[in-house]
């Protein structure tokens, strides 16, 4: 009997590829109903002709629209809040839709599900919400902290737990490089690259999926989560591809996109100096001062100065052979190559 035994599972932009990544792991289990919401209709007329599973409900709605949100959200006793714009470039082009969604609609998610009583809601996010240089990145912060906040001030026996999961580079999941480069490779066209020295921290699907169950059965209200990872540069990511898809095409570097870093950090200097260290993860518990002045312009954290933050130029680096064994685990991948 799991933790998931008979109960009601949410997850909100359930059409993306983390929705398919947790489906793909609980259809076959014992939890009762699986509810995905999702302003996109024709991904979810996909999904449903796909899987025809009778735990699967579909509800067409926006985390910007808090009506459509406790329309889903009533029964429910986990969510897995996933609905986010994610593409850098068009979170430069327009922020303000970035704060709509990845600020606002989150926190309309976290209000109704406090007001259902939901047992259990984790937040994604990711990696660029770290030291954040782009629109997109500074909206999942402020994400963050508004999840973080709401988890905070519920406190440790509240009947609703929130907390955080930020993860890298999702290898293969919908506007990465990845699939873009496969095409290429399969088209015979050049391969374009930013920057071949970029490094990136990867992660399958599977990894976040981990991940957002070890929050749940480990957190505490407020709590922040992040598994460790390997990275790669994008120059050991192409040449991967290529000898795994025996191709000699060339690459093009076409220079750093729009709001994009050398380098992603995973863990702040700061989080690092109360960062607990649970083998495959860091739990990263909320901040628990209050607004008393003396603690935050007297009482600092001595040993900060001491650490680095955790990014993808100082985690362990892949080399090609290392970076194809974990591109051979993509289904994208196998399936191209007809590995079994």
């Amino acid at each position: 009997m799991s933790l998931f035994a008979d109960k009601t599972l949410l997850i909100t932009g359930g059409t993306g590829s983390f929705g398919h990544a947790v489906l793909k792991r609980f259809l076959n289990s014992d939890i009762g109903e699986i509810r995905i919401f999702s302003r996109d209709e024709k991904k979810q007329d996909e999904m449903r002709h796909e899987l025809q599973n009778e735990k699967i409900k579909f509800y067409i709605g926006d985390v910007r629209d808090r009506q459509s949100v406790d329309e889903a959200m009533n029964g429910v006793d986990y969510v897995f809040s996933a609905a986010a714009l994610k593409q850098v470039p068009s979170c430069e082009f327009f922020p303000m839709q970035a704060v709509y969604t990845n600020i606002e609609g989150t926190n309309n998610v976290l209000e109704s599900a406090i007001y259902y009583k939901v047992k259990n809601i984790v937040v994604l996010s990711t990696d660029k919400a770290c030291y954040p240089i782009n629109a997109m990145g500074m909206s999942k912060a402020l994400m963050e902290k508004v999840a973080i906040a709401k988890g905070r001030a519920l406190g440790k026996n509240a009947e609703t737990k929130i907390c955080c999961t930020r993860y890298g580079n999702v290898m293969a999941s919908r506007g990465s490089v990845i699939p873009l480069w496969i095409q290429q490779i399969k088209e015979n066209k050049t391969i374009t690259v930013t920057d071949p020295m970029m490094t990136r921290f990867m992660m399958t699907l599977d990894d976040a999926v981990d991940l957002v169950l070890f929050a749940f059965e480990n957190a505490q209200n407020g709590d922040l989560f992040v598994q460790k990872a390997p990275a790669a540069t994008l120059e050991v990511l192409a040449q991967s591809l290529k000898e795994l898809y025996s191709s000699s095409v060339e690459v093009k570097v076409i220079g750093t996109r729009h709001g994009e870093k050398l380098y992603e950090s995973l863990v702040t200097r700061e989080e690092m100096v109360k960062a607990i260290d649970m083998d495959r993860y860091y739990r990263i518990p909320c901040d628990d001062r209050n607004l008393n002045y003396d603690k935050y312009f007297i009482e600092g954290f001595v040993d900060a100065s001491k650490l680095e933050d955790y990014h993808s130029h100082n985690t362990t680096r892949l080399s090609v052979e290392e970076m194809k064994d974990l591109l051979l685990k993509l289904d994208i991948v196998r399936n191209d190559l007809g590995v079994n």
